[in-house]
């Protein structure tokens, strides 16, 4: 080699388009593995057949763990290794193709070059490339045979995770922004973060070309607990100190802000925002991903497939069962390969990053796989006992004297758990129901059998369980029934209406004592502040049907609401010389409306009008209006509006300018807030033309 130290040309531009890598700001080259890359040097005085690259990731590089490689140019490729090929020479430069192996270990490589001729000369370093996952190759564990389906997993930046209710479910956009700057840099950091690597870098690192193996690194990095990871928990409903997990919008500002702070835990999230995050990490590194919601999520704390609710007398939901039942629950799917397993578990498979439970000392959760799930294959790795409960388990209601300590049991239901489990179309903003992808229908005899077989799995058949219903209690039948009929949707601001419907379902008249209560929640059904409560005595006739008008205004809820807007309705209804029935409705109120105009066409490089209207529907001002707006190839960053205070029904309407910078399909995420409206989400498709 010269004694001038030679010049390398990565080809940064056709190398990104051939590896899909396009859409990161980075001036490294970033490719994928399995596939070649070309580059050129320049200053190589020597033939080119005497020339031996290194390539090395990790502290302490060896071959022996394959975070070394050392290879020379050959004359075809080689699928198992790495290897280079000629691609043209001149008088001083030479054009080489490199290509890794599709199980390399993902990472950050140092690439240089020595040449054998001169003996002992050190070998001239070249610089720094990045090497991901490849899901267009198909010889990736993480290959995605459907193009639109790599597109959106792996290169889509916007996301719509649906929340709510299972009576009313909503949805709001995320911003993933996993190509935004800096994001590849900050999620290389993490996984030099994380326990394992802490421990033993060298066999970490040698783990890293696994997707398994990281997703369940970075399912337990997202949290905070156990590592000083990005997020930190809060369901408390007072996130004072930090950010209400309601009030992120996309995952760059927390990975950003984890980075600034030294690598601090971001506050708050709660489970959609490390879903999110987690969803950002994964894209970023190559490994095809998306959130699921599954309404009325199980949180099986005991792991016994059954999960106990507790009430008083006066129809209080009590907060002293460590099992709970949410409204919703947002976790991850990931696409790759199960060799573990067997080629029938490969798939999505299921990872989620909320610290719930501890798995293996540390709280991670995953990989699922999610056939696993379906079959009640609850006995293969990682965690599918807890995943399995999620969307499965029994509910078992009590009644729960605080006195005696005695419980009494209310009711218990097979078929309340795991509704309308969703996620994002792909190449679309609708919603896909992906509930038969992890159960057979409810109340099938399939998904009994299946529910049986996960518990004689968990040796649960056997064991005496003094903690469960007696088949007496579980048998015996209601004198009475009560459902809550809603009217219309809930809206923040508005006064609640309900009818709660009483019937006798026995040919002699029945006495039923009711005790009302509801209680603003958190999204997880954790009561937070009681709102209102009445009882009422009533006698029905044989087979008679009675309706109980209940109106709680906007000023008894208004304080009281958290930022997850829900309200728990519950009439416990005391029969007399008959068992006790609970009427349960979980509500989830809607805030106003914003609307998004875009005034004129969205053209590349040209400014365009937006302007964004609020109509105030309280009889009260509003304060502290802020407008945030955000969107990938529209803005840069985040704008930030103040907007004057709200009178009465007053209609603000709040103009900026955009240019984009990138044609097609582009989503403007907006967020409104004010002293009575925390968080109003919308997001509007803007079609950017050239």
């Amino acid at each position: 080699i010269a004694a001038t130290q030679p010049s390398i040309s990565w080809h940064l531009r056709e190398n990104a388009r051939d590896h899909h890598t396009s859409k990161f700001s980075s001036k490294e080259l970033i490719v994928r593995r399995g596939q070649p890359f070309t580059v050129t040097f320049n200053g190589i005085e020597q033939p080119e057949q005497n020339l031996i690259f290194i390539a090395e990731t990790g502290p302490k590089p060896s071959k022996l763990a394959k975070t070394q490689v050392t290879f020379g140019i050959s004359s075809t490729m080689d699928k198992e290794s790495w290897s280079a090929v000629l691609q043209s020479t001149s008088s001083n430069s030479v054009s080489i193709s490199i290509s890794s192996p599709p199980n390399s270990i993902i990472g950050r490589y140092k690439l240089s070059v020595q040449s054998t001729a001169s003996g002992s000369s050190s070998p001239a370093s070249l610089g720094t490339f990045v090497l991901l996952f490849n899901p267009w190759s198909s010889g990736d564990d993480v290959f995605m045979s459907n193009k639109a389906e790599c597109e959106e997993y792996v290169l889509e930046e916007f996301g719509i995770i649906f929340a709510g209710n299972k009576n009313h479910i909503n949805s709001f956009g995320w911003n993933f922004g996993q190509f935004q700057e800096d994001i590849l840099n900050i999620c290389l950091a993490m996984l030099d973060r994380s326990l394992n690597y802490r421990q033993d870098p060298a066999t970490d690192i040698s783990h890293r070309n696994d997707p398994k193996y990281l997703g369940r690194v970075l399912s337990a990095m997202v949290n905070a607990n156990d590592d000083h990871g990005v997020l930190l928990g809060n369901w408390s409903g007072n996130y004072e100190g930090g950010k209400s997990p309601s009030s992120w919008t996309g995952s760059s500002e927390i990975l950003q802000n984890w980075k600034k702070s030294g690598f601090k835990p971001v506050k708050y999230g709660q489970c959609w925002v490390f879903a999110a995050v987690l969803t950002t990490v994964l894209r970023c590194l190559g490994i095809p991903t998306r959130t699921i919601t599954n309404f009325s999520s199980a949180h099986d704390a005991d792991g016994n497939l059954r999960v106990d609710e507790f009430y008083d007398a006066s129809g209080n939901h009590l907060d002293r069962a460590a099992d709970s039942i949410w409204n919703f629950h947002v976790w991850n799917e990931s696409w790759f390969s199960r060799s573990d397993l067997g080629p029938s578990y490969s798939g999505w498979q299921v990872l989620d990053a909320t610290p719930q439970e501890e798995s293996e000392g540390i709280y991670q959760c995953g990989p699922a796989s999610r056939h696993a799930i379906k079959e009640g294959d609850v006995d293969l790795d990682y965690d599918c006992p807890f995943v399995f409960a999620e969307v499965n388990a029994d509910c078992m209601y009590w009644n729960y004297d605080s006195v005696t300590r005695k419980k009494t049991l209310i009711f218990s239901k097979s078929t309340e758990i795991g509704q309308f489990i969703s996620t994002k179309a792909v190449g679309k903003d609708d919603r896909v129901d992906v509930t038969n992808d992890y159960k057979y229908e409810e109340g099938s005899k399939k998904e009994r059998d299946i529910f049986k077989k996960a518990r004689k799995k968990l040796g649960l058949e056997d064991k005496f369980d003094p903690t469960a219903p007696t088949q007496e209690e579980i048998d015996q039948k209601p004198d009475i029934s009560g459902k809550f009929k809603v009217a219309g949707p809930f809206e923040v601001g508005k006064d609640l209406n309900l009818i709660l419907v009483l019937a006798n379902l026995q040919s002699d008249a029945k006495t039923v004592h009711v005790n009302m209560t509801a209680w603003s929640t958190v999204y997880t059904r954790r009561p937070v502040y009681e709102i209102w409560k009445d009882s009422v005595s009533v006698t029905l006739s044989p087979q008679e049907e009675k309706h109980f008008p209940i109106k709680i205004s906007y000023t008894e809820y208004q304080q009281q609401l958290t930022t997850d807007k829900m309200i728990q309705v519950t009439a416990l209804c005391h029969v007399e010389g008959g068992i006790q029935v609970l009427v349960q409705r979980d509500i989830t109120l809607d805030n106003p409306a914003i609307d998004i105009q875009v005034l004129g066409e969205a053209k590349v490089n040209k400014e365009v009008d937006v302007e964004v209207i609020f109509t105030n529907p309280i009889d009260v001002e509003v304060m502290d209006c802020v407008l945030q707006v955000q969107g990938n190839d529209l803005l840069r960053g985040t704008l930030k509006i103040d907007v004057p205070p709200l009178k009465a029904s007053e209609k603000s309407r709040t103009k900026f300018k955009l240019t984009p910078f990138e044609t097609g399909p582009k989503h403007l995420l907006v967020h409104f807030s004010c002293d009575k409206f925390p968080d109003i989400k919308t997001f509007k498709m803007v079609n950017v033309i050239d």
